[in-house]
């Protein structure tokens, strides 16, 4: 059983100078998964003291690009290896099913080589000339300390997404992780140790809402980098304005999937689970509501209700199991009240409802749910639900469709399904979002990852994402 009494504050392992530990439960059965140290606001004082050094006097943000991406090189070797255990630590805390646990812990090998390879592309500083003949030398430069707070529901590829390019940058950078998935993020902090990154450059902080918007406040910090919901990600924007500081907010989403009418309903049926009900539904870029049109209502209807009753529920840790349960009691309760809120509106119920599936009743269990007949006003339609309830919206033609999809306050992905993917690709030239599918079409990590509108501010992943870390100073000569 992990048991870590210690965090990890400028790579050098101390105690938390209040004292203070989590137990984390497993979300499945409530046993104890294992015990970690919590950050108070005088553990963030010491973390910000020790980046703040490192930034301003330390070594590492005049490395040549090169060496920072020895380092990199250097932890992803050490990380790669940890994956199965990663994972499963990972599903014990938060109750994400092991194959996706997995698989992501799989991808992010890759997630960073993308951000090598931009690193090892950018022009750090190179020359302009206007055509008056005036030249300036540009210069690409860290943005200094960087405070990367991340959610429960995929810890290390939130943690990595942020970490990775800002070290890449030449920032410093203290990690705040949810105090629901602490053990995994001190599990990284050993292998940030591991990586032997000079003094002051990386720390490591499990800590609640309060301790985060200490660190956020803190006027040592330089820069935020947010994934979390939407009203979270709105306080964090407005601390940002009052200081100036820099900010990038990866937040919540209520993506649409559009079927056209000439799509193949059997590419769609495999790939609702998918869109709607992976990592428990907890999952930002989920698209859960599905468009639909007239003619073909009742066969999609029907397609959407089969999928959520053979999706299998149960313990995480189970290959089987392609749900598992939420994170906790509280997101449990959220979900079912927005299950209720669907029944008093007056959407039709199709596949799900209220309660547990019967035998997980200790567990933090919900039913993957369908409701069909819905408005795009309803709550269930406009509000990020957080957990595996998907809802079908009937539409009347194409524009309809797409202004059903852009009338949201949401921006985060989508798709839409066609036997023409030419049309597919003009289709989502019309949609409002930061990424979009056609016909389930993946992205890889070299293209820019985020959100229009309530979903975010700035993106990640690639060159995009490593030039967030960054300021431009212009010197002329």
């Amino acid at each position: 059983m992990p048991d870590y009494d210690k965090l990890l504050i400028g790579g050098t392992w101390v105690a938390p100078v209040a004292g203070g530990s989590l137990e984390i439960r497993s979300p499945h059965d409530q046993s104890l998964v294992g015990r970690a140290a919590q950050a108070t606001p005088s553990d963030v004082d010491r973390a910000v003291a020790a980046a703040r050094t490192a930034f301003d006097e330390g070594p590492w943000p005049h490395l040549t690009p090169e060496e920072r991406q020895e380092y990199v090189e250097r932890f992803t070797a050490l990380h790669t290896p940890r994956a199965t255990e990663i994972a499963q630590l990972v599903t014990a805390e938060n109750g994400t099913p092991i194959w996706f646990t997995a698989s992501l812990q799989e991808q992010l090998a890759e997630q960073t080589a993308a951000y090598l390879r931009a690193a090892r592309e950018l022009a750090w500083e190179d020359k302009v000339v206007s055509p008056g003949g005036a030249a300036a030398v540009v210069r690409r430069e860290p943005v200094g300390v960087v405070a990367a707070v991340i959610p429960w529901n995929a810890p290390h590829q939130s943690a990595l997404v942020k970490v990775i390019p800002a070290l890449l940058a030449g920032c410093t950078v203290i990690l705040k992780a949810s105090p629901e998935t602490a053990l995994d993020a001190l599990l990284l902090a050993e292998i940030f140790e591991q990586t032997g990154f000079p003094e002051g450059v990386v720390s490591v902080l499990p800590a609640d809402r309060e301790t985060s918007e200490y660190l956020i406040s803190h006027p040592g910090v330089d820069k935020i980098a947010f994934t979390g919901s939407t009203a979270a990600g709105r306080r964090i924007a407005s601390i940002a304005g009052e200081q100036l500081k820099r900010v990038s907010l990866e937040l919540g989403g209520k993506s649409a999937s559009i079927i056209l009418e000439d799509a193949d309903l059997a590419q769609v049926g495999p790939a609702i689970p998918f869109l709607a009900f992976v990592n428990n539904g907890e999952s930002c870029a989920a698209h859960t509501r599905l468009l639909v049109p007239r003619s073909r209502y009742d066969e999609v209807v029907a397609l959407a209700a089969s999928a959520a009753e053979q999706v299998a529920v149960g313990d995480p840790a189970d290959p089987a199991n392609f749900v598992g349960p939420l994170v906790n009691k509280v997101q449990q309760q959220r979900v079912q009240s927005y299950i209720q809120s669907g029944l008093d509106e007056g959407a039709r119920l199709v596949a799900g409802g209220l309660g547990a599936p019967d035998g997980l009743e200790d567990g933090n269990y919900v039913r993957p749910t369908v409701f069909a007949d819905v408005d795009n006003s309803m709550r269930i339609a406009r509000e990020e639900i957080f957990g595996p309830v998907l809802v079908l919206i009937p539409y009347e033609d194409e524009n309809d469709a797409v202004r059903i999809a852009n009338d949201s306050p949401y921006g985060l992905s989508g798709g839409v399904w066609t036997a023409d993917p030419d049309h597919g690709l003009a289709v989502a030239r019309r949609i409002r979002t930061g990424t979009f599918m056609v016909n389930g079409a993946p992205a890889g990590f070299d293209a820019p990852f985020g959100g229009y509108k309530s979903s975010g501010i700035g993106r990640e992943f690639g060159s995009v994402g490593l030039s967030t870390y960054l300021e431009y100073k212009t010197i002329t000569v």
